[in-house]
């Protein structure tokens, strides 16, 4: 069964986890994977939401996918609770999983009925498609050849950050690049869970 839990910011809907997995998360290891923020200038947003799994009692383990040899990524995938795919250039992130097949990895991870929690970039890879809809530099993934597929895990799309117009007028945006797609909008307040066939969009602090 499917166990998604996909976000915008960990940090602002941290407090739905526990309940999410229906287990005592401490001393739980997770796999945090900040290959999507590589190249940005500000990280800080990683940082957050690493800090967010200590709070709640997860052990955190990095893994570079950009980095890592496959033979590694398998080993630690194959041996972590859960995985966790943070935010940043979404097609770079698609790029470095598919360069080194940590893609198919993190399928299996999903397909074994173990949990993927992700913010933003890690988020949207669950598409069938990444939509170039220019709030990511896709020059900065020149290996993907305008082939945007991602892992195709999900049948919908998610727009993160709803309502903090990060990339110019959100509604616009979507109006211009989602209108023909079944879009779940979520603010940095909001998670989307994926429980097998179950969709549900759950808010922080209400």
């Amino acid at each position: 069964m499917k166990k998604l839990f996909l976000a915008s910011s960990f940090e602002g809907v941290a407090s739905l986890l526990p309940n999410f997995t229906g287990e005592d998360l401490t001393d739980k290891k997770v796999l945090f994977i900040p290959t999507a923020g590589k190249l940005e200038e500000n990280t800080f947003y990683i940082d957050a939401d690493r800090k967010a799994l200590e709070d709640l009692g997860l052990i955190v383990e990095d893994l570079d996918a950009s980095r890592v040899l496959y033979d590694e990524a398998k080993e630690k995938i194959n041996n972590t609770d859960y995985l966790f795919v943070c935010g940043g250039n979404t097609f770079f992130l698609l790029q470095e999983l598919k360069r080194r097949n940590i893609d198919k990895l993190v399928i299996e991870h999903i397909n074994k009925g173990k949990a993927y929690i992700s913010t933003s970039a890690g988020s949207l890879i669950m598409q069938k498609k990444i939509i170039n809809d220019n709030a990511d530099r896709v020059e900065d993934a020149p290996d993907l050849k305008n082939d945007f597929s991602a892992l195709s895990i999900i049948d919908f799309y998610i727009y993160v950050h709803y309502g903090h117009n990060y990339y110019g007028n959100d509604d616009e945006c979507i109006d211009k690049y989602y209108s023909n797609l079944e879009l779940i909008k979520i603010s940095d307040k909001q998670v989307v869970t994926v429980l097998g066939e179950q969709v549900k969009v759950l808010s922080a602090g209400l």
